[in-house]
C-alpha cells in the first residue's frame, strides 16, 4: 500500500487555483520507462468462435491488436494533458479465454523519456477491446468490456510499481 496520506497526494494536473495544467517534466532525467496495462471482453460463445476464424476480409483480432498499437500513438491527441511522446515502442496481445467466455487483451509500452507511458498502454488495450467490440456487434450486441487496468509500470524516480503493490 501506498505510505502517503489522502492530504500528501494531490492531483497533478491542476495548479494551485484548480486550472488543469500539463505536469513540467522538464527537469526529469530521461530513462527507459515501460507500462503493462489489460483488459477483456466477454461475449457469447458463437461470436468468439467468429472472431477467432477470422473472415474474407482478414482476422478481426490481429485488426484489434494494430488498432490498440495506432491508438497508443495518439494518446496524447486524445487525453488532454498526456504529454506527447516520440519513439514509443507498443506492443498488443489477445488471448482467447473460454471461461469469460472472450478475449483478454494485454499491452506494453515502452520509451525512453522524461515521464511514464502508462496512459499509452491504458489506450492501447481500451481501442483494441473496443476494436473487437466493433468488428463482433454485429453478431453480438450485449458484448460486455472491463477489466482495464495497470498491471505495472517502471522507470523514473519512483521505479518499480506492480498492482500488488497496492493490494
Amino acid at each position: 500500500m501506498n505510505s502517503e496520506t489522502p492530504r500528501e497526494k494531490h492531483l497533478t494536473h491542476l495548479d494551485e487555483e484548480g486550472r488543469p495544467r500539463m505536469v513540467d517534466v522538464s527537469g526529469k532525467p530521461i530513462t527507459a520507462r515501460w507500462a503493462v496495462a489489460e483488459g477483456w471482453i466477454r461475449m457469447a460463445d458463437g461470436t468468439l468462435s467468429q472472431l477467432l476464424e477470422g473472415g474474407p476480409k482478414g482476422e478481426p483480432v490481429r485488426v484489434a491488436e494494430l488498432a490498440g498499437i495506432q491508438a497508443a500513438k495518439r494518446t496524447a491527441d486524445l487525453i488532454p494533458l498526456c504529454h506527447l511522446l516520440s519513439a514509443v515502442s507498443v506492443g498488443v496481445e489477445t488471448t482467447p479465454d473460454r471461461g469469460l467466455p472472450g478475449l483478454r487483451v494485454r499491452a506494453v509500452a515502452r520509451v525512453q523519456g522524461s515521464t511514464g507511458v502508462e496512459m499509452e498502454a491504458l489506450t492501447a488495450a481500451s481501442v483494441a477491446l473496443l476494436t473487437l467490440y466493433d468488428m463482433g456487434k454485429a453478431l453480438d450486441r450485449g458484448m460486455e468490456i472491463g477489466g482495464i487496468r495497470l498491471l505495472e509500470k517502471a522507470g523514473g524516480r519512483t521505479g518499480l510499481w506492480r498492482i500488488e503493490d497496492d493490494a
